[in-house]
């Protein structure tokens, strides 16, 4: 763990699934020194707040993994407040850390960073190399303003502020909200409410035929503490299961983990998206990193943590 176990570390972000699963992670390799501040007891779109708490907390590492996040619906509806808070959200917290003196920070991004036209899988220096999805594009560049300027403190200052972008993570504690969900979450959902009402079909939007990867939380957990272990890491890596499936396959998948025996149809009047999304990971498996977690195995935890935590509750 190169000394992970006994150093300071703040947790940005930590009450979200991917903030829960790097406690996890941390917990388990022996660190008992995480500082994980709420919303409530640290605003990040408070840039005085933001260098008062760094400054007296003066951690070895932060870990950025708070983001203001959402569907395309969400996306499209609020450009503005996408734009602005994960913007102040990276500056603040990568600025702050500079004058605390903190010698290494970790960004995560998103693989909505790349140009909607990148190669496949898309590679790290497909960064600014086309124009990007505009359904996401005010996140994109949020995402993109902090990883350039991670890049640009580590070039001018020669601290370790490096980043890390995810492909589409799920697992315990994701959003399983029926309008704003991702797709694993909402299809896990839909199932399990078809199961339980005895409904004959459940309908997917779209031809069932584009390319999705993903990736369980608690691969992305162990690849984070994995960077964080190197030297010498690269400005941004990509972090992916590099698998990926049709949204059929994926539904197929999800419809056995639930076990719903009705029908799986596809609404073929829908939008598709982009055929494919695949991120290129060679960067870090060559590092000595890999997945652990199958698509199977990952469907199965999270519908039982989707069980254990619906019981008694809506949803």
């Amino acid at each position: 763990m190169s000394g992970l176990e006994n150093a300071n570390i703040l947790l940005t972000g930590g009450r979200g699934m991917v903030g829960r699963a790097l406690t996890r992670a941390l917990r388990k390799a022996g660190n008992q020194s995480i500082l994980s501040p709420t919303r409530a007891e640290l605003d990040l779109c408070n840039q005085a707040a933001v260098e008062s708490y760094i400054g007296e907390a003066c951690p070895d590492i932060i870990i950025i993994a708070a983001a203001k996040v959402g569907g395309i619906y969400a996306n499209s509806t609020y450009p503005a407040d996408f734009l602005y808070d994960n913007l102040a959200i990276a500056a603040h917290t990568i600025h702050a850390a500079h004058k605390a003196g903190v010698k290494r920070l970790l960004f995560l991004g998103s693989s909505c960073i790349y140009p909607r036209e990148a190669p496949q899988p898309i590679p790290e220096d497909s960064l600014l190399s086309g124009p990007l999805e505009q359904t996401n594009e005010p996140y994109a560049v949020a995402k993109i303003a902090g990883l350039k300027l991670c890049q640009a403190y580590r070039e001018q200052y020669g601290v370790l502020y490096h980043s890390a972008m995810p492909t589409n993570l799920y697992g315990p504690g994701d959003n399983y909200h029926p309008e704003n969900s991702h797709v694993i979450p909402g299809l896990i959902r839909r199932f399990h409410e078809a199961k339980e009402n005895g409904a004959p079909e459940v309908e997917v939007w779209g031809t069932g035929k584009v390319l999705r990867e993903f990736l369980h939380v608690e691969d992305l957990a162990a690849a984070c503490l994995h960077v964080l272990s190197l030297a010498d890491p690269p400005d941004w890596i990509n972090i992916g299961s590099g698998i990926d499936q049709s949204i059929g396959d994926l539904a197929q998948a999800v419809k056995e983990a639930v076990g719903y025996e009705g029908k799986l149809t596809f609404d073929t009047s829908k939008p598709d998206g982009t055929p494919r999304k695949l991120l290129d990971s060679t960067r870090i498996q060559d590092s000595g990193w890999n997945p652990a977690i199958s698509l199977q195995d990952g469907l199965k935890t999270t519908y039982n943590s989707f069980l254990e935590a619906s019981e008694g509750q809506t949803v």
